[in-house]
Formats: C-alpha cells, structure tokens, sequence
C-alpha cells in the first residue's frame, strides 16, 4: 500500500467551507463553474494561438516568443507532475469524504500542486511575454481556473496556490532565458525554411 500524505490539517477547514457552499449554490453556477473547471484550459491553448498569430506581425523574434509559450507550458506541467510523485498527497474528497461537484479521483490521483491551476500559471505568466493585454485576460483566467478547481471539490486552497507558484515560476524563469535568445532562434527557424511560423505574409 502506497503511503500517501493527508493535506487536511493544513486548510480543511476553507475547503470544507467552500464545498458547501458550492452544494448550495444555484445550479446553473455551479454548472458554469463545472465547465470552466474542466475545459478552461482550452482558453489558455486559444491565447496561446492569438498570440502568435499577432506576434508574427511585430517581427520574427516575437513570434519566437509566441511559439515557445506551448512549450513552457509543457515543461510547468512536467515540473508539477514530479512534484505530485514527489509529495503524494491524498484528494481532499478522499480525506474529507466530502460530497463534491466533480467525481473523486481514484486513489494514487495525488493532489498536490493543482495541474490545472499548474498550467494555467505557466501559459498566464508566458504569454505576458507576448502580450500585455493576452497575458492580463490569461491572469484574470488563471485565478478563475484555480478558484474553479476548489469549489469543484478537486483540491484544497493549498494545491492550488502551490500549483500558481510552481507554474509561475517556471515560465518566469523559462522566459526571462529564452527571450534574449528569441532573435538568434529565429534567424536559426528561418535557416531551416520555417519562416513562415515567424512571419506573416
């Protein structure tokens, strides 16, 4: 039996509140929220595309940019998946037995740091690279993502705060690097017949 760490004692309580007050909320917001929880993240993939589409007119080396966005994203969500392992902590609805908007993950589907709330950091935070106002609509999307995640039942407070700062501070981390190098990868993209990707026609 594989040990697994029981996160309850650390926000609970919140979590326990908001679950309630989510069992009696109006239907039709808890069906928004339900939706947004579960395929939000499609927004972000929108974004993502936006961006690009717009940075291929401002030059090559902002589409660059644009098109390193996904794959940062990707690498957050590595990062917070070994981390899952790492910590192995239980879903709240396992340790709290708690009725929930969403069905309860079978055993072994650990908690901690928020995937969702993981990925939706990582594309916020990167695509304010791109743009300022794609990268302000992706934030406000963010936190919605991460609120979403705990009045479903998925998470506590907890998980999804951890899963902010690890894909936060990934793509900071992943940007604040590649962006100085954007101008060298885009003359490399175009040596190889990719310039179409960089700029529009």
């Amino acid at each position: 039996m594989i040990m697994a760490f029981d996160g309850s004692s650390i926000d609970g309580s919140v979590y326990a509140d908001v679950v309630r007050r989510a069992e009696h909320a109006p239907g039709w917001l808890d069906d928004t929220v339900s939706v947004w929880s579960t395929f939000g993240l499609a927004v972000f993939a929108v974004l993502m595309v936006v961006g690009w589409w717009q940075a291929r007119r401002t030059g090559a080396a902002d589409a660059v940019t644009a098109l390193a966005v996904p794959v940062v994203v990707i690498v957050a969500y590595g990062v917070d998946m070994g981390v899952k392992l790492i910590v192995r902590e239980d879903r709240p609805c396992q340790s709290l037995h708690a009725l929930t908007l969403e069905a309860c993950p079978a055993p072994g589907d650990w908690s901690f740091p928020s995937n969702h709330t993981a990925l939706a950091a990582a594309a916020a935070v990167a695509l304010t690279f791109v743009s300022r106002r794609l990268g302000a609509v992706a934030v406000v999307a963010a936190l919605a993502m991460g609120a979403s995640r705990v009045w479903v039942g998925a998470h506590y407070p907890h998980d999804v705060l951890a899963g902010a700062v690890v894909g936060g501070l990934v793509a900071l981390t992943a940007m604040l690097v590649l962006r100085p190098r954007s101008g060298t990868m885009a003359r490399r993209l175009a040596a190889v017949r990719l310039g179409a990707l960089l700029l529009a026609a």
